[in-house]
Formats: C-alpha cells, structure tokens, sequence
C-alpha cells in the first residue's frame, strides 16, 4: 500500500489527529501558558458562511485551556499557523518536498496537489524558508550520561517522532550532545548544546533549532536533572 494512501493525506480529521500525536506525545499543550492539564476539546464549531461554503466549515482540532481558558490547536507555533489551508494538504506538500533528493517546485507541487500557482509557491517558501525536514526519528538516542534504569528507552520512545531535522543537515550524519536541566513538574527549563559532530558552519546554525525541538519534545518524567544524552543521526 502507498504511503500516500494514509489517511492523514486525504481527511483533515485524521491529518490532526496524526500531527497531534507528533507534537504532542504526551497530550494536548496550551500553545499560551503551556500547560499541559486536561483540557477541552471543542467539537462541532464552524468557520463563518461564505459564498464558496454556505454553512461554514467544520473546524477540527480546537482545545480550550483549562488553565487559562484561551483556545488553542496544533497548527500554533509551527509552520502550518495562520493558514486556512487544509492540514492534509500541508501533509502531502511536506511528504512531496522530503522525499525528493533534488527538491519540489512550486510548479510541480501546482500540478501534483491541483492547488493554484500561488498557493504552491506560498508552500515552498514557508517550508523552505523554516529550513525544516519532517522527519520521524526513533531510537537513535545514546545515553552518554548518568541516568535512572529505563530513562533512556522512555526518552527515546516519547521523543522520537516529536523532532525535526534542519534540512540543511538531514542528508548527513551527525551528533549533538544536549545537557537538559528539569524545573517544576520536570519540564525542560533550560537546553544546552555542549558538544556536536561534525564541526561545520551547517551544524552551527542547526544546533540552536534541535535545542529548542528538544525543549518542545521533552516528556515528563524524567527525574535525572541534569540528564545529558547524545542525539545520533543518519548513522
């Protein structure tokens, strides 16, 4: 079966429910306060009547903070933000450029997704422009740090799949050692690169977005504090 038969390629409630599960392991995350409590899916609200969609559109994926109280999706914060495109159509446009070794056009993806010229163009740029790989990554997490029986195999199982690879450096191999220091409820307060491989201008300026994947990424749970592992890539 295609990859590109998944469902979150064809239906915008499966395209959540797929990039929830990414970037959100754990759960919902308040994109305002962050917090991480229970909160309130609300269903069954739609987009304003227009002449194109008479009785709106169904909105998917919206949550209510129940800390404070504002409204939220997974869309916040990432590249997919303030765009009324659909998310399934974002899925089938990042699938289209990583997977291709010599890169996708503007006019290819009009062609392929039948979205007009401007919108292929507006995709490119944003992705292009964030510098980012959609990549699933697994098990490739190396402890080279004191840690609790099992901290290492719980880490790489809630991590992995949550972190994006800068494009810039996906096509190689590398390491980054981070240095995570934990504040209230183990949440990662601080995220220190303290050594990576190789030494390139390319992982310089990579380094700063894995650590802040890292920091988005990290699961609670793990009491070591400060934990340090080795992130391996491509090897």
């Amino acid at each position: 079966m295609s990859v590109l038969s998944r469902p979150y390629f064809h239906e915008e409630a499966a395209a959540f429910e797929h990039v929830e599960g990414v970037l959100w392991p754990q759960g919902p995350v308040c994109h305002h306060c962050g917090s991480m409590e229970k909160h309130y899916a609300l269903k069954g609200g739609r987009t304003k009547p227009s002449k194109k969609n008479p009785h709106g559109l169904e909105i998917h994926g919206l949550y209510k903070c129940s800390d404070c109280r504002k409204k939220f999706t997974v869309r916040m914060g990432t590249i997919f933000e303030e765009s009324k495109l659909p998310l399934h159509i974002w899925l089938q446009a990042l699938h289209a450029m990583c997977a291709s070794k010599k890169g996708v056009s503007a006019h290819q993806l009009h062609r392929a997704l039948e979205i007009t010229y401007k919108t292929a163009w507006f995709l490119c740029h944003r992705i292009n422009s964030h510098g980012m790989r959609a990549a699933i990554v697994g098990g490739l997490l190396v402890c080279v740090g004191t840690a609790h029986a099992g901290e290492l195999d719980y880490l790489s199982e809630k991590i992995g799949g949550c972190l994006v690879i800068p494009v810039s450096i996906g096509d190689a191999p590398f390491k980054v050692t981070f240095e995570v220091k934990s504040g209230p409820a183990d949440k990662a307060k601080a995220v220190t690169v303290v050594a990576y491989e190789p030494h390139s201008e390319a992982m310089a300026e990579a380094t700063p977005l894995l650590a802040k994947g890292v920091k988005r990424c990290w699961p609670p749970g793990i009491k070591t504090n400060p934990f340090r592992f080795t992130f391996s890539w491509g090897d």
